[in-house]
């Protein structure tokens, strides 16, 4: 299996990064108190631990030591529990924001936010070359990924989608652009496309949404462009589920 890549051109990839922290920290910024409280569709995480995950996130693209250190940490502790890697490391930056006040994740979100865009730009062509050390688990099989695929897309897909959830959780209102959101889903519909390899007809809703089609005989599928990516990263959503919409899609 080849180690998967970005489907983007780097410029567009950096400008989707820097629209969506900024939308992050909007969203911590209008959140009210008891908003924080609430449980979000990722079973182990209230909105102030995803949003301390979030933050660990940030840390970790905007400085090459602290990515590091995180890597080393979650590492040892998956090497210690049994882990997967991502678990482990994800559960390292709740942890150690367990005593943050959502004052505190809001103020340090924003000041490193730029520092995450600029050190994601600093990546090298060679560095993004590069496959990870570590495979991934995507619909049952152990796939390879180039730390490119990572940098550029998934760094920007992982607080989009939690931006989704936190919206989901607290009834608060999903800000949605088609020159923004749009082009996420728009990647998420061609990597989707490309992992099944069927033909379909899509129809996505939403200020976000778009049609594609890939071939003459595949089923036509139309749904809201937010419960389609729900689905595909195996969160709850009333789709009328197709056998296509099996294809998980990481997030």
């Amino acid at each position: 299996m080849n180690p998967r890549k970005s489907a983007l051109p780097r410029p567009l990839a950096l400008r989707l990064a820097a629209t969506e922290y900024g939308r992050c920290g909007e969203v911590f910024r209008s959140l009210q108190p008891a908003h924080w409280a609430a449980q979000t569709d990722c079973p182990a995480w209230d909105v102030r631990q995803m949003a301390a995950h979030m933050l660990g996130m940030v840390e970790m693209a905007a400085s090459m030591r602290e990515n590091f250190r995180q890597q080393r940490g979650a590492s040892r502790a998956a090497a210690h529990t049994g882990a997967v890697h991502i678990d482990a490391l994800t559960q390292l930056q709740v942890d150690e924001r367990a005593g943050w006040t959502p004052e505190r994740i809001t103020e340090r979100f924003q000041a490193r936010a730029p520092k995450a865009v600029a050190g994601r730009r600093r990546a090298p062509a060679f560095i993004r070359r590069r496959t990870m050390p570590q495979l991934t688990e995507i619909n049952g099989a152990q796939e390879p990924w180039t730390l490119g695929y990572l940098i550029d897309i998934i760094l920007t897909r992982d607080p989009w989608m939690h931006r989704v959830d936190i919206a989901h959780a607290t009834g608060t209102p999903l800000r949605l652009t088609a020159d923004h959101d749009g082009v996420i889903v728009a990647d998420v519909v061609a990597e989707w496309a490309d992992r099944h390899g069927k033909e379909f007809v899509l129809t996505l809703t939403g200020p976000a949404g778009g049609t594609w089609k890939i071939g003459a005989n595949g089923p036509s599928l139309t749904l809201d462009a937010i419960d389609f990516c729900r689905a595909l990263s195996r969160r709850p959503a009333s789709t009328g589920l197709d056998e296509l919409m099996n294809t998980e899609i990481p997030y």
